[in-house]
């Protein structure tokens, strides 16, 4: 008779864990699923500062080097002063000479104003004297009636009739004269009038002038601070190319200053997996250069298009042959106060992550 074969316990029992931890990770991933969404497909981010000169010229010196930490207002290199400064001093030579033109017509308007005064005080005088010898003209012209009537009628001798006559003749003379005294003196209010608005109009020229020039010299000096060009935030700096001697312009862009202080990880979820997802729930962030470290974090925000629409060349379905793409949506999740500083330090712009969002 045959022998039966022995049964082999040990393979069975490897066989059996082996479906059994199968069953149970199976199992745990679907139960998982129902609460989690996951994607590998994120990285973290921050705010990358642009070093970028206001002004063109040659580079002085160079205060950093690569990849080193600055603090705010810190100096990063110099650009060359020599042509700013020649352009300072001609900008505040020409507010010199404004100034100058300013205080000319100023005095000027002064002279005006006190001349239409003087004649207008003599045009008031002339005036006056003009009633008081109108006054006396009357007087004598009466006087210079009876004299006549009582001349005629042989009552006085022809030495007072003359009299009387001088005196009336003398009354028109002075009349005429004051007449032509204050036409003389309007002539000249009115010609003083005249060149004050003159003055006027040039003190505002004057005024426009230096207000210009003022411009001039401001912009000259804000050019000249802008050689010296400083960290606009706490960060650090990235591979600094740049050498002294070397000719920047205005706009280019020469490095860049990341922001260390402030990090946050944008996650591409396939839009199938956006169902549950909402602004505020729990994620969980692993680094893959820091397997063992977890990460607190949130979902903060959600970006109002797809990826592929923000690309070079957007794709357009509406051309001949279709085929459908699951597309992924951008979403941003903010790290949690909870996260040990240390940690997240070890963070970098660019880094890949496992983002877990708990759905519930």
């Amino acid at each position: 008779m045959k022998q039966k074969k022995k049964t082999n316990i040990k393979f069975i029992v490897i066989i059996s864990t082996l479906v059994l931890i199968g069953v149970v990770y199976g199992g745990y991933k679907i139960i998982h699923s129902f609460y989690h969404e996951e994607t590998d497909d994120a990285q973290v981010q921050a705010n990358m500062s642009p070093i970028i000169p206001h002004v063109g010229g040659f580079v002085k010196k160079v205060y950093v080097t690569d990849n080193q930490k600055v603090k705010k207002g810190d100096t990063l290199f110099v650009i060359d002063q020599q042509d700013y400064l020649v352009k300072l001093e001609q900008a505040e030579a020409h507010l010199a000479a404004a100034k100058s033109g300013l205080t000319v017509s100023e005095v000027s308007i002064g002279s005006y104003k006190a001349n239409t005064e003087t004649a207008t005080a003599q045009v008031s005088s002339a005036t006056s004297n003009i009633e008081t010898a109108k006054t006396r003209l009357w007087r004598a012209t009466n006087d210079f009636e009876r004299y006549k009537n009582l001349y005629d009628n042989h009552s006085i001798t022809a030495q007072q009739y003359e009299q009387a006559l001088a005196t009336k003749q003398e009354a028109e003379q002075q009349l005429n004269m004051l007449q032509s005294q204050q036409k003389a003196s309007q002539s000249q209010r009115n010609a003083a009038q005249q060149q004050t608005q003159i003055s006027e109009k040039q003190v505002s020229v004057a005024e426009a002038n230096v207000k210009s020039a003022q411009a001039q010299v401001d912009a000259a000096k804000l050019d000249l601070d802008y050689t010296i060009v400083t960290a606009p935030i706490d960060g650090q700096l990235s591979n600094v190319s740049l050498q002294v001697g070397q000719f920047v312009q205005p706009g280019q862009s020469l490095f860049y200053l990341i922001n260390t202080a402030d990090r946050w990880v944008v996650a591409n979820f396939k839009e199938t997996q956006l169902d549950k997802m909402e602004i505020g729930q729990k994620v969980t962030i692993k680094a893959d250069a820091y397997p063992n470290e977890d990460f607190e974090a949130t979902i903060s925000a959600f970006s109002p298009a797809t990826g592929a629409r923000f690309s070079l060349l957007p794709p357009d379905n509406a051309t001949g042959n279709f085929v459908k793409t699951i597309q992924r949506l951008p979403v941003k999740i903010e790290f949690t106060k909870n996260n040990d500083l240390e940690k997240l330090q070890k963070l970098r712009s660019g880094m890949n992550v496992i983002v877990d969002v708990h759905l519930k």
